[in-house]
């Protein structure tokens, strides 16, 4: 009987094995791209880390905008849900008086021998079963009546209050889900320019970030705030102009609305806060707030928006120049805004 031996392995040589290290490369370079995260190419020339670095800010920065609103909205259901609990608390307890009322005097018929009908229904221990029947006791004519009347329509307000708190709730839910994941994505969109940014020297990372503001800006004005706010057509711009200039050297933080650190939509929603008037949260919502305006009309404390998503927003303090809180790689500062793509103006004062 012939001995069983294994099928010999042939060895790559040639073409196969180019056509294999080809395949390889393929499904290696596919994999990182669909994971988006993954390490970039070492041999990046200062300006390639630089474009992508760039890139990889504005994405995080639109994602900061959408975490923003995210959490806006959970603020505010938050707010609502306390709201209601609060309300049907307090509607509960009114109930529960009301229910003792009815208890006392059917205690007092008792001992006069006899309960009112309608005290009976009041007083039952299934609420289905006595709002079936409530009607009834409506029709008994009796001051007892109009009050197990009285009951009955809390017992149902409270209800309706208990709904709209579990649709609240389930609202928040949502939000919390919506900003871990917007969270995640700015978090591995930041690890990925730093990631970046640590393969530059010192002085490459120190040019990426730009020159200094006094570089571009009328010096006199960036050390005196008051001159550029004096320039502000109003009041409200004039201070929220100054508090501007008063940030500058802040660092970005996204998510941060000051007043020791700043994302670009804190920041201008800061500044008019301090002027007492009242901003959204996001640049999306802040281009909204007021009077759309055209770039040849800008005016001090105007407020003016960057990229077609609308994700950037600076606060123009006269003469092509603006205050803005960049990305992580810079801190609040004088900028022209003729350096991003202009997406439109708006004026809230």
């Amino acid at each position: 009987m012939a001995a069983h031996r294994k099928p010999s392995q042939r060895s790559l040589s040639g073409s196969t094995a180019r056509t294999a290290l080809t395949l390889a490369l393929a499904g290696a370079a596919s994999a990182t791209a669909f994971d988006g995260t993954g390490h970039a190419d070492p041999r990046l020339s200062p300006a390639e880390v630089k474009s992508r670095v760039d890139s990889l800010y504005r994405e995080a920065e639109t994602a900061t905008e959408k975490y923003n609103g995210a959490k806006e909205k959970a603020e505010k259901a938050e707010t609502a849900l306390g709201t209601l609990r609060d309300e049907a608390a307090r509607k509960t307890e009114k109930l529960n008086s009301a229910r003792n009322s009815l208890g006392s005097y059917a205690a007092a018929q008792y001992r006069a021998g006899g309960i009112d009908p309608s005290i009976q229904l009041a007083l039952s221990s299934d609420p289905d079963q006595f709002l079936d029947r409530a009607a009834r006791a409506d029709r008994a004519g009796s001051r007892q009546a109009l009050a197990v009347g009285e009951v009955r329509e809390q017992v149902q307000e409270i209800d309706r209050l208990r709904g709209r708190a579990d649709d609240r709730l389930a609202a928040l839910r949502a939000r919390r889900t919506e900003l871990r994941e917007h969270k995640k994505t700015i978090n591995g969109k930041l690890g990925e320019a730093k990631r970046l940014l640590s393969r530059l020297t010192a002085e490459q990372r120190a040019e990426l970030a730009g020159p200094a503001d006094d570089d571009r800006a009328d010096r006199s004005t960036a050390r005196d705030p008051s001159l550029g706010a004096a320039k502000a057509p109003n009041a409200r711009a004039a201070s929220a102009v100054a508090y501007a200039y008063k940030a500058i050297g802040r660092p970005y933080v996204w998510g941060a609305t000051g007043p020791d650190a700043f994302d670009c939509s804190g920041l201008t929603q800061a500044a008019y806060r301090s002027a007492g008037v009242g901003l959204p949260r996001t640049t999306y919502a802040q281009i909204a707030a007021g009077r759309r305006v055209p770039r040849s009309e800008l005016r001090p404390g105007d407020l003016v928006f960057f990229y077609s998503g609308i994700s950037h927003v600076g606060l123009y303090v006269g003469n092509g120049q603006m205050i803005h809180a960049p990305n992580p790689s810079a801190p609040v500062r004088l900028a022209p805004i003729d350096q991003m793509p202009f997406a439109g103006a708006t004026r809230v004062a």
